[in-house]
């Protein structure tokens, strides 16, 4: 089902490792956006938020000891150090993956580009989609998930940050924090239909790759937006 290139020194089209045959058609490409992948992915908010906790207690915990505004201080200075620097690691990281990562939707397939020190392209065939789920997130982009036939896995960690959380067991490969994801979601439910010869309904979150017939998924567009 999937192809990995390890060396991407040489793209003839940028996020793909390899021409497409002529037959076989780009209609999008795109890329995670660096703030939301900081926010959703590396949680940069929550680190804040926990940093901050940390340095409240600390002036409450010094107050009550009766140590000096010097001291306290001091201790304020650290933990703000340390939390400045692991936001900067995190905000790093998140710009590192986003510039790195490129989605590409054609045709007859997804793939996704992606890695920072090891490189590599996972090639996904419709026909090895069962169905996909969209969230979108309170500040306008959203993450699309793919879940894979059960005769196809692929490893979590080759595919992480670009996979769904916590499914270890059945990974399923995600367009991460992507701009426009209600208008991707339904080009990948139209893509799918085409290259099936089915006809998929196109509703507000996820897409499924199997008509109604199917036990596995019913053909449509469905999920929830969340904040």
């Amino acid at each position: 089902m999937t192809e990995h290139h390890d060396d991407f020194d040489f793209e003839p089209i940028p996020g793909l490792p390899e021409l497409p045959p002529e037959e076989e058609k780009i209609l999008w490409q795109g890329s995670p956006s660096r703030n939301s992948m900081a926010v959703h992915v590396f949680h940069v908010r929550k680190v804040i938020g926990y940093f901050a906790l940390l340095m409240a207690a600390q002036v409450v915990s010094g107050l009550y000891d009766g140590a000096t505004a010097a001291v306290i201080t001091t201790d304020l200075a650290v933990l703000a150090a340390g939390g400045g620097l692991g936001i900067i690691l995190l905000s790093g990281l998140a710009w590192g993956y986003s510039r790195s990562t490129i989605y590409t939707i054609t045709s007859k397939r997804l793939v996704m580009r992606h890695g920072i020190a090891l490189p590599m392209s996972i090639n996904i065939p419709f026909s090895k989609i069962d169905a996909a789920q969209m969230v979108e997130h309170s500040n306008g982009t959203g993450t699309i998930t793919t879940q894979i036939t059960a005769d196809n896995r692929l490893a979590w960690l080759a595919l992480w940050p670009n996979v769904r959380p916590w499914n270890f067991k059945a990974p399923q490969p995600a367009l991460r924090c992507i701009e426009n994801p209600q208008a991707v979601a339904s080009l990948l439910a139209t893509s799918m239909a085409a290259a099936e010869g089915e006809c998929i309904k196109v509703a507000p979150v996820a897409v499924n790759n199997r008509p109604a017939k199917d036990t596995r998924a019913n053909a449509g567009l469905h999920g929830a937006a969340t904040a």
